[in-house]
């Protein structure tokens, strides 16, 4: 099974398939992997141990960042990714890597408290699907299982994560929102301290 892959400079570790979303936009749907990687879908979940082991497979001083992004939310298993972080953090501490987490932001209801405070000092960037300018929009759009109050969990973990961690960026897909949507959301970064992107959809 594919714990970990490559996209550019990067290797990316893909730990869960859990995911309290079902985006309309999700590249789950289009096929069994992404940039060029074999399935994505896991057999079971690695241990850590696994994912550490599949990292080192890869030379990671060769590499930029570790992204934490495969075919699942990775805060699903938040735990067992700081662990990694842990590990990449200790052994590659000289190398200048840098670990970036790809997220929907909702890891403070998954875990039912405040997440952010457990990336200091392990996470360098966390990228937030911010996805829409609005509620309800977030809502139709991003459908995720917790429903109401969601995507308000999501700006707050937000507004946290600007605190703890370096680099905080809010991400929105091309194809799913109009240019003025985008100034919104992009009004709705700088109000939170977090900084747009708009990601080209890759369907």
């Amino acid at each position: 099974m594919t714990i970990t892959y490559k996209v550019k400079n990067g290797i990316y570790v893909n730990m869960t398939n859990r995911c309290p979303c079902a985006c309309t936009f999700c590249l789950r749907k289009n096929g069994e992997g992404v940039y060029g990687s074999d399935s994505l879908w896991l057999e079971r979940e690695p241990t850590v141990d696994e994912v550490c082991r599949s990292l080192d497979m890869w030379g990671l001083e060769k590499y930029d960042e570790v992204v934490f992004c495969g075919y699942g939310e990775p805060t699903e298993r938040l735990p067992e990714l700081l662990e990694v972080c842990r590990y990449i953090k200790s052994k590659y501490a000289n190398s200048g890597i840098k670990i970036r987490i790809n997220t929907n932001g909702l890891s403070d209801l998954i875990w039912n408290e405040k997440t952010a405070p457990r990336l200091e000092g392990l996470v360098d960037t966390v990228s937030v699907s911010l996805n829409t300018a609005s509620r309800e929009a977030y809502l139709k759009t991003v459908r995720p299982k917790f429903g109401e109050g969601s995507y308000e969990a999501m700006l707050e973990f937000t507004r946290e994560c600007v605190k703890y961690v370096p680099n905080v960026i809010m991400t929105v897909v091309d194809v799913v929102t109009t240019k003025e949507e985008q100034e919104e959301c992009r009004r709705i970064c700088e109000s939170l301290g977090a900084t747009l992107r708009v990601r080209a959809f890759e369907g």
